[in-house]
């Protein structure tokens, strides 16, 4: 009689302690510990280039406030009617100052910059996540793409009164949320021969293959077939159960697409401040309850995966 493809098996056991790094292995120890938090580096957009620059017609220097000789960096905006200094954290073989110019009571958290296309080095990367995450200790931020670089200080006052409704109303739906990352890997040959036990059609064809020196070509196609199949059913399910019971702990959830053969689920979840607590202790409790997989957790993070404004950087040259 035939078997039904094999569904996602839990494991009802009490979590232990959380380990000091995250697991690296896509393969399953026996003792299988609940998924601990790791401070990996942030999915931090990149900037394609000329689309983060601005070149606004007729703007004024800025000299005397800062070095108007050189660009300006945005890493974030935040809601701040006041001047704010970060100290020096900024990019640079020197790190640079790190400031707010405002319009209104939005502000770009910016610093001066010798050159208006960066390189995204390491190096420069974690420059741009170091700031957003100083930022956001104690503000809400719309992180900026890595390499969104503005010309003089009014080119950015210009962008932040013409997308200032824009900026107002994300920075009210992000207000105390954070972002948080987490992949779920396998190990595809575990998962086969799951699959292979539990599957009696399966089983069958493989061993009709392999006890036929020679077997047809259309044999094991259909075997293959029939193994992504029932790889891809199980995968489906497992991903769906675990966004269902991260559901209650978070406020949204996006699912992006996995990297590689071992990983099923790369998705970043929005959570509130004051749900971080309960939203780890949920993580680890479903990392707990499947031996087959292999959890990776990290944040928090600014919401980048939650803030999508695509804003017009260059201003419209005058008719005439």
């Amino acid at each position: 009689m035939k078997k039904k493809p094999a569904k996602p098996t839990r494991r009802a056991v009490k979590p232990g302690p959380a380990r000091a790094g995250r697991p690296d292995a896509a393969k399953s120890p026996p003792a299988k510990r609940p998924p601990a938090r790791k401070r990996a580096s942030a999915p931090v957009p990149v900037s394609s280039g000329p689309v983060a620059r601005a070149a606004t017609p007729g703007a004024r220097s800025s000299a005397g406030r800062e070095d108007s000789s050189r660009a300006k960096y945005v890493y974030c905006i935040i809601r701040s009617a006041e001047p704010r200094r970060f100290g020096a954290i900024g990019l640079g073989s020197e790190p640079t100052e790190v400031h707010t110019v405002s319009f209104r009571e939005i502000a770009a958290v910016i610093s001066d910059t010798p050159e208006e296309v960066l390189d995204a080095t390491r190096e420069n990367v974690l420059a741009h996540e170091r700031v957003n995450e100083t930022v956001m200790k104690s503000l809400t931020v719309i992180p900026m793409s890595f390499g969104t670089v503005f010309k003089t200080r009014d080119d950015i006052v210009e962008l932040l009164r013409g997308a200032y409704d824009a900026f107002s109303d994300v920075l009210e739906k992000m207000q105390d949320k954070v972002e948080f990352g987490l992949k779920v890997l396998w190990d595809r040959d575990v998962m086969v021969r799951e699959i292979e036990n539990d599957d009696e059609d399966i089983r069958r064809l493989k061993n009709e293959i392999a006890a036929v020196p020679g077997s047809t070509y259309f044999a094991r196609m259909q075997y293959g077939r029939q193994i992504e199949a029932a790889l891809q059913g199980l995968s489906e399910q497992y991903v769906a159960d675990i966004f269902a019971q991260l559901r209650d702990v978070s406020v949204a959830a996006r699912a992006n697409k996995p990297i590689g053969e071992k990983m099923i689920m790369n998705a970043a979840f929005l959570v509130s401040r004051d749900k971080e607590t309960a939203f780890d202790a949920k993580v680890k409790e479903v990392g707990a309850l499947y031996d087959k997989l292999n959890f990776r957790y990290t944040g928090p993070w600014p919401p980048y995966n939650f803030v999508n404004i695509r804003l017009k950087l260059e201003r419209a040259q005058d008719s005439g």
